[in-house]
């Protein structure tokens, strides 16, 4: 009987430590329960300083942009524990605020509850509900095999953790065609994002409207819409709040990789703290899906003819364009400022949101490293836009904006889409480099040439 015994100690501690082995890989998830949302108004320089140094000093305030200038308003998640100290400090410095939101979890929850589950069909895809990473990736490629003759699955290659950047290519044909590339999900925790590139891709090829198939024959188009993938799947998984890549630098984790493109980096709006939302990383260019993003659109610019940037964000309601890093404006200022405008306008036409329109120093907040910035700067594509999306810049929801306003975000950000293209198509910025030449050049035909 002895062997026996010896047998079920031996199966005892083999299963014992594969148990173990796999409690550990279950991954633990960020909670934010009773965690407060505030709004502050800084009065003055007083206030501007006090926010500033409590940024630094705080890692239980999560800050939604920094502390820049008096009358500036400034989100801020505390929380539980922190919440009666914030409060003190407000009004020991008589700090005008209002609390968002009391229980941030119970919006999280909501969220998570709106997510397709793993395994959802490709033809059940939807904008009723968010989808995780492997259903996106399943539905770009249920795409390519349905629409061989005008679908193309484009992967830039592998993540810092090793997960596809998949996008695809969308051409109807027509010799000499410009193209549109759209950049999706560089921050994790914006999933209107995502949602919002596959309703592009939606509606390029299925849309029954007249205009919108003319749109989408008139140019190629390449749209990825989770360029972060390794993020985006944390999310899900670990922290819904996660904004940068999941790069390992000691005790921290993560670069914002819309700090860290080669282009006037980290010289304003980007911090040097790996363990920061904002850290632009080691050197310019550091991250893998930098590289990847920058060197397919260095091989394709010229080849596709890509004249058009488009990046998706969430949220305040934004259309911007470059430059982030300087007040400087950008050559083309004139028209990308009027193109933005009349973009807006017709969001507010569709859907009666109002967006603001102008470059991202005068509309958000100066930053730098920007993938729009490099790529207007350095590659010289002319008509360069970001979105913010919804919610309105007090929203009490952040980035967590429930799944009933997928859809009707989408829509209005493509129709701002069609917009932003047939108003470049008027100025000249599409022509031929032979007819261009055939033709009086318009105030910004110097921005024109690549």
């Amino acid at each position: 009987m002895l062997w026996i015994s010896r047998l079920l100690l031996l199966l005892s501690l083999t299963f014992g430590h594969l148990g173990a082995h796999a409690q550990a890989q279950v991954q633990a998830q960020a909670r934010y329960d009773h965690t407060r949302i505030y709004q502050v108004e800084l009065a003055s320089a007083e206030h501007v300083q006090l926010f500033q140094a409590l940024e630094l000093a705080s890692d239980s305030c999560s800050f939604m942009g920094h502390a820049r200038v008096p009358g500036q308003k400034l989100t801020i998640m505390v929380t539980s524990h922190k919440v009666a100290d914030f409060d003190d400090l407000l009004q020991s410095y008589n700090v005008s605020h209002r609390i968002l939101n009391h229980d941030f979890q119970a919006l999280i929850d909501a969220n998570y509850r709106e997510v397709a589950p793993e395994g959802t069909p490709p033809d059940q895809f939807n904008w009723r509900r968010y989808f995780q990473l492997d259903s996106i990736y399943a539905w770009l490629e249920h795409l390519a095999k349905q629409r061989p003759e005008v679908v193309t699955l484009v992967d830039l290659g592998a993540s810092t953790q090793g997960l596809p950047i998949k996008g695809v290519r969308i051409a109807f044909g027509g010799g000499n065609l410009t193209s549109v590339f759209v950049e999706s999900g560089i921050h994790a925790r914006e999933w209107i994002a995502p949602a919002t590139a596959t309703y592009f891709i939606d509606q390029l090829l299925n849309s029954k409207d007249a205009a919108v198939q003319a749109l989408a024959r008139s140019q190629n188009w390449l749209i990825f819409p989770t360029v972060n993938p390794d993020g985006y799947r944390y999310t899900f998984k670990g922290d819904r709040m996660w904004r940068k890549n999941r790069s390992l630098f000691g005790i921290c984790r993560g670069v914002d990789l819309n700090r860290n493109f080669p282009f006037h980096w980290n010289v304003t709006g980007a911090s040097g703290d790996p363990c920061r939302y904002d850290y632009s990383g080691p050197s310019a260019g550091s991250e893998v899906e930098t590289q990847r993003l920058v060197q397919f659109l260095k091989d394709h610019v010229q080849s596709e003819r890509i004249k058009t940037f488009i990046s998706l964000h969430s949220y305040s309601q934004l259309i911007m364009f470059p430059y982030g890093h300087t007040p400087e404006r950008v050559e083309n200022y004139e028209d990308l400022k009027e193109i933005g405008q009349l973009a807006a306008q017709r969001i507010k036409e569709k859907s009666g949101r109002i967006y603001r329109s102008g470059s991202i120093y005068e509309t958000i907040y100066p930053s730098s490293g920007g993938s729009k910035d490099w790529i207007h700067g350095l590659l010289q594509v002319p008509i360069t836009f970001s979105y913010e999306l919804r919610g309105p810049p007090d929203s009490e929801d952040l980035f967590i904006l429930s799944a009933v306003e997928i859809e009707p975000t989408a829509s209005e950000a493509f129709a701002a889409l069609q917009t932003i293209v047939e108003e470049a198509a008027k100025r000249g910025y599409y022509q031929s480099e032979a007819a261009a030449t055939d033709q009086t050049p318009s105030r910004s035909s110097n921005s024109n040439s690549i």
